[in-house]
């Protein structure tokens, strides 16, 4: 998936791009820093039940596209943040989280709080890029070398990456949840 030079583009094709897979989560690489400046680019598949808890990032810029399934999901500061429940969370304007359908676009500006979970028993494929690149590549690459090493999953070691890369855990990320058995 190298660029032949600066003046070429890039053509992935469906199933093309690095996949990494945990029992948590699956997702393949599409573009990667290598590629853009602006963005990297992936795939994602969130099983039932799981929950990446809301969070922000100070410096990133996050864009969502539901491909095919349902999640629900979460894009502005609340006037509370609990640190537990936030599908509970309610924002100055009256807004809820919302149920993502096939074709819903979230985007997500540095600072925002944001959250999505799949309450449904089917898995749900997304688009997912952040802006800029390469730190969401990193985190997920180091993300799933955790992931790899357990059972049990080491929260501890995955509360230090997400700090590192920069992503303000507000409520906890679940890999199962009441859906699930969300």
């Amino acid at each position: 998936m190298t660029l032949i030079s600066a003046q070429d583009g890039l053509v992935v094709p469906p199933g093309g791009g690095r996949t990494l897979v945990s029992p948590a989560q699956q997702v393949t690489f599409k573009v990667t820093g290598e590629h853009s400046r602006a963005a990297s680019s992936f795939e994602v598949v969130v099983p039932p039940g799981f929950d990446v808890g809301a969070h922000l990032h100070t410096r990133s810029e996050e864009l969502f596209y539901v491909l095919e399934g349902e999640l629900d999901v979460l894009a502005f500061e609340p006037l509370v943040r609990t640190p537990d429940h936030w599908r509970e969370w309610r924002s100055a304007a009256g807004q809820r989280y919302a149920r993502a359908t096939t074709g819903t676009v979230i985007l997500v500006p540095p600072g925002c709080p944001h959250a999505f979970a799949n309450p449904t028993s089917e898995p749900v494929r997304m688009f997912f890029q952040a802006s800029p690149p390469p730190d969401h590549e990193r985190y997920f690459e180091e993300l799933f070398e955790i992931l790899e090493a357990g059972p049990p999953v080491d929260l501890e070691a995955i509360a230090k990456l997400r700090v590192r890369y920069d992503i303000e855990q507000i409520t906890p990320l679940r890999t199962a949840g009441p859906a699930a058995g969300s």
